[in-house]
């Protein structure tokens, strides 16, 4: 009976105390429950911290915004100042800025200044240029405000660059054109004299009027949307064109040029932007070839992940580019042989037009040379949507191709080669040129 009752008398009391211990542990979870969380402590505190509706417009600044306290801890910085590496671990990472913040407590007064901050992975010489503005938030807090002007410094610089490669490239024709009058003045009871000067004024006038088209080309080509008036331009269309251009320099250095496209491409894009891209390229290839060679312009269609695109070819076999001067020929006002580039009326700014017409139909330019055998330039363009049909009235001509209402203007007037006299030079013909061409000429391919 005594151990029956210490069995007995043992349990109970085991009982109790399981009783009382999850009494406690239900107790103490539902305290642990209640009690706010240390986010949540942060939380409240930084709204009891910052003014009413300061939270709610910080967020909507395009600034870069850091509120300190205090003690220089960081209450609130928005998801721009961590991106700029302006805030790391709670506090603020750069050391102009802080002593800002400090002064500011300390007398209230508004600063603002510029800074030139180093950009994080970036390589030697790339950083960020920021504007911090600094001012007292209430009695206790100060607000900073960066602003990141990176892209405003490098589109100022492009601007000062350009306005001082115009008024040099500007300057002198002008000069040329007043020496040149006061060498006529001079000269006045000269004829011979007076009729040599007026012609290199003719030619110094007609450089400074290509120079002043090209900047407004280039200028309405950057500025433009090249797809608000776009329409199905056919390639055989655009070849034609830039031949047609390039049809007397080319005739008068005896270079011939081949032209071979696949039948039907059509490019979706502002037929005038096109003509003149493509116009340059042809018009650079036969500036920069040796007489007696060829110039071959080439299209086709080729396949890609994006869709269809269409790629024109325009290969020489002029001088080339070295392999420094690739990676700038489109620069404006960048020229390989500047020597040439005056000789030929060139003012570096046709690569530079090429270069915008291509990015603002949604394409590209490259380009593939060697030194002393020529180079390929290629154009690549998205094709026009199948469904889209020709411009209306557009149809084949007596070669196959489809011709453009544009080009059924009658063809300039020239001399019949019967009349001509037995001793005068014999320029090509359109169909001596091309009778004797390869329909097509691929492209990176120097031509023989």
């Amino acid at each position: 009976m005594d151990v029956n009752a210490a069995v007995a008398a043992a349990s109970a009391i085991a009982g109790l105390l399981t009783g009382a211990s999850a009494v406690l542990a239900f107790r103490w979870s539902e305290r642990e429950q209640a009690r706010p969380t240390r986010k949540a402590l942060r939380t409240d505190n930084m709204t009891a911290v910052l003014p009413p509706g300061v939270d709610t417009v910080l967020s909507v600044l395009r600034s870069s915004a850091v509120v300190l306290d205090e003690g220089d801890t960081v209450v609130k910085a928005s998801s721009a100042a961590y991106a700029l590496g302006l805030v790391r671990g709670g506090r603020l990472a750069v050391d102009q800025m802080l002593q800002m913040a400090r002064e500011t407590r300390r007398d209230g007064e508004i600063r603002q200044v510029e800074l030139d901050l180093p950009r994080r992975g970036a390589g030697r010489g790339e950083g960020l240029a920021v504007s911090a503005r600094v001012a007292p938030l209430g009695s206790r807090l100060v607000l900073l405000l960066v602003e990141d002007l990176t892209e405003a410094r490098r589109i100022e610089a492009v601007r000062r660059d350009f306005v001082a490669n115009v008024s040099h490239e500007l300057k002198t024709p002008v000069g040329a054109l007043s020496l040149l009058s006061e060498a006529v003045m001079d000269a006045s009871d000269d004829p011979e004299a007076v009729n040599r000067f007026a012609g290199r004024m003719q030619i110094e006038a007609t450089r400074l009027t290509s120079l002043v088209q090209e900047i407004i080309d280039l200028s309405r080509v950057q500025d433009d949307d090249a797809l608000v008036d776009a329409e199905p331009v056919a390639v055989d269309d655009l070849v034609a064109e830039a031949v047609d251009r390039c049809r007397q320099p080319a005739n008068s250095k005896q270079i011939t040029m081949a032209t071979g496209t696949t039948p039907d491409l059509y490019i979706w894009g502002n037929r005038g932007q096109l003509a003149a891209a493509l116009g340059n390229l042809v018009e650079n290839a036969v500036n920069y070839s040796p007489a007696r060679t060829r110039v071959g312009i080439a299209g086709r269609r080729i396949s890609g992940s994006g869709g269809d695109r269409i790629e024109i070819s325009v290969t020489d076999q002029g001088i080339g580019i070295s392999e420094r001067d690739r990676e700038r020929v489109f620069e404006r006002f960048y020229r390989v042989d500047p020597a040439r580039s005056r000789a030929t009326g060139g003012t570096g700014l046709g690569l530079s037009i090429v270069k915008h017409v291509a990015a603002s139909h949604g394409g590209e330019v490259t380009v593939w040379s060697v030194e002393g055998q020529g180079s390929t330039f290629t154009l690549r363009l998205p094709e026009a949507a199948r469904g889209r049909s020709p411009e209306a009235g557009a149809g084949p001509d007596r070669s196959g191709r489809r011709s453009h209402p544009a080009d059924r203007s009658d063809p300039p007037e020239r001399s019949d080669p019967d009349e001509q006299d037995d001793d005068a030079v014999e320029e090509p013909t359109d169909d001596k040129l091309f009778q004797t061409l390869p329909e097509h000429i691929p492209a990176p391919e120097v031509l023989p």
